[in-house]
């Protein structure tokens, strides 16, 4: 488990139940300040509902703590003001809205509180996708699949997040924009952003990761640094070679 100095997340012992199944059995997580923590593993594991549990989308029992405080019972609108930010797996963007007023939405909790230094934050998402830039005008259902991304992590910028969660950010994109949105993810963390990325392309996210956790049928399997998990016999198996299938398939 990653050092407990500074953590900005810490999950201990979650449980996560639609009706009579239990979809996560005790889950722990914790995720360093400053640091990429990715959770791995296959469909139907648990993985969006592990990051909408810890945004209070779904009832859970549990331990989590955020930003040096217990989140007795997780609730989304409190998260969000003190600096969580959830990607969804399907972006969730207003479509029929411009580029440009998504990401202001993205900074609605800010302009409440009277932040003038909106239009700094939104040329500092416009230097990370200069697209967003030369697209600001058209509407959000114009976008492409990999443009659409760009907008759903830019408006969660927006906010000012201390933590980032992102839910399968590659999914139905190609290579090439898997590889740009990834190396994108890096520069975040550059920046300060922590970032917590839920992935079944375990290659790509163990390549920018600073530590991992697998998921399977709601329970943690294995944990480790990145690298070592990127190393492991039963992860190449399991994992790294259906990521390089999966790679072959969409180059075809």
């Amino acid at each position: 488990m990653p050092a407990m100095n500074d953590t900005i997340l810490s999950v201990e012992n979650l449980h996560v139940r639609y009706g009579k199944v239990e979809a996560l059995h005790g889950v722990s997580i914790t995720v360093p300040a400053g640091s990429i923590v990715t959770v791995i593993g296959p469909n139907g594991a648990g993985k969006t509902t592990l990051l909408s549990a810890i945004m209070g989308l779904l009832p859970s029992q549990g331990t989590i703590h955020f930003a040096g405080a217990a989140v007795p019972v997780p609730d989304v609108e409190h998260l969000v003001q003190r600096g969580m930010a959830l990607v969804p797996e399907k972006r969730e963007l207003f479509g029929e809205m411009s580029v440009e007023d998504n990401l202001i939405l993205g900074a609605f909790q800010r302009y409440r509180k009277g932040d003038r230094s909106i239009p700094e934050t939104l040329d500092e998402v416009y230097q990370l996708f200069p697209r967003l830039k030369e697209r600001r005008n058209q509407l959000a259902t114009t976008l492409s699949g990999g443009e659409r991304q760009m907008l759903a992590v830019g408006r969660a910028l927006m906010a000012k997040p201390k933590l980032l969660m992102l839910d399968e950010p590659s999914l139905g994109l190609a290579p090439l924009i898997i590889r740009e949105i990834f190396r994108t993810i890096a520069r975040l963390r550059e920046q300060g952003v922590s970032i917590l990325l839920v992935e079944q392309n375990a290659r790509a996210a163990l390549q920018v990761a600073d530590y991992g956790y697998v998921l399977e049928t709601g329970e943690m399997t294995l944990e480790g640094p990145a690298e070592r998990l990127a190393n492991d016999p039963q992860v190449i198996e399991t994992y790294l070679g259906m990521s390089k299938r999966q790679e072959k398939l969409a180059a075809v």
